[in-house]
């Protein structure tokens, strides 16, 4: 009987501990893949502290996987053993529904979360369906490139669905795990990139990652003063913002687009939208082609997660690293199963 090892949350708010469990026979369309790396995400402590609803423990988080296809299904198409590959939030999707049919697998009624309901990455296996198990291209670092899985296309996707142009002026709110991949996005795409944080500490920062300017996310009188002077405005946080002050920052036809989850209702007034023809929108994680196509635009232009790095026999101090807020900017395990047995 095979064994993947892994380490797994049995209660909310717990601390991870070593299991190890039967994954069950390699299903037709599935690959199986032998973790090196895994980034840890916002939602691993969302699922690890049933934030956003009920979980199913235990729980394996980790969603943002580059590994090695170690066995393949009978029906697998395009993968092969010894590639590498990464996984990201999605695991799974029908394939022949309308959305799957159209290239847009995210918005599938049945798509799979690689860490809702099955386990994920925190482990020396993980498996997928061979169509979310995306071929990692040369030119990216394996070790720090598994944020872009999730992460990377979070933000990604926004520039592609909402047709953003390289005149464009875009706002990014956030400087953290998707905020700063966002910044170097927007300035690849050649857009003017004006960066809102509510850490004084992090606008140097923010500027070095590629943002013309800086600007509080949380004063104002400081969002009151560039009214009108954005036509994309990309929300990365889940806190609760000065929703009215934001909008007012987009000209007219402009857009305000969330990718954080706010898990608290957002209190605004609709005329600040209706006056000026504004839309508000939100979008998920994206397709496998979408994901492919952000990894290509990453190695075309040196775009690579800001990580730390911490062996997966340390995860717990990395988790509580990312809860304390200290992480810069992501945070990535190395696999160790191995070594430390």
């Amino acid at each position: 009987m095979q064994q993947f090892r892994a380490w797994a949350a049995h209660k909310a708010g717990a601390a991870l501990e070593r299991m190890d469990y039967d994954p069950g026979p390699l299903q037709g369309e599935d690959v199986e893949i032998a973790v090196e790396h895994c980034g840890i995400c916002h939602s691993d402590l969302a699922m690890i502290d049933s934030e956003w609803f009920p979980a199913n423990y235990p729980v394996v988080p980790g969603h943002e996987v580059i590994g090695t296809i170690v066995a393949v299904g009978p029906q697998c198409k395009g993968r092969s053993v010894g590639q590498r590959v990464g996984l990201g939030w999605h695991s799974h999707s029908c394939c022949h529904c309308h959305f799957c049919l159209g290239g847009e697998q995210n918005l599938c009624a049945k798509r799979q979360p690689t860490i809702v309901g099955r386990h994920g990455g925190f482990a020396d296996r993980v498996r997928a369906h061979w169509s979310w198990a995306i071929p990692v291209p040369a030119g990216l670092d394996p070790a720090s490139a598994g944020p872009l899985l999730c992460g990377g296309g979070t933000v990604f996707l926004p520039f592609v669905i909402n047709d953003i142009k390289p005149t464009d002026r875009v706002g990014v709110v956030g400087i953290g795990g998707l905020g700063h991949l966002a910044v170097k996005f927007a300035r690849a795409w050649g857009c003017e990139v004006t960066a809102f944080t509510s850490s004084a500490s992090k606008r140097d920062e923010a500027l070095a990652l590629g943002a013309h300017r800086t600007a509080s996310s949380v004063d104002v009188k400081e969002l009151k003063s560039l009214a009108g002077s954005l036509d994309f405005l990309l929300i990365t946080v889940g806190a609760a913002l000065e929703w009215d002050a934001l909008i007012g920052t987009l000209a007219p036809k402009g857009r305000m687009h969330l990718v954080g989850v706010v898990t608290e209702a957002m209190k605004l007034k609709t005329g600040g939208l209706l006056s000026w023809q504004r839309s508000l929108s939100a979008s998920p994680t994206p397709s496998p082609t979408t994901l492919t196509t952000m990894m290509e635009f990453a190695v075309r232009h040196g775009i690579a997660p800001q990580v730390e790095h911490f062996p997966m026999s340390q995860v717990n101090a990395a988790l509580d690293h990312l809860r304390a807020n200290k992480a810069r900017y992501r945070i990535v395990l190395d696999a160790d199963f191995d070594a430390a047995t």
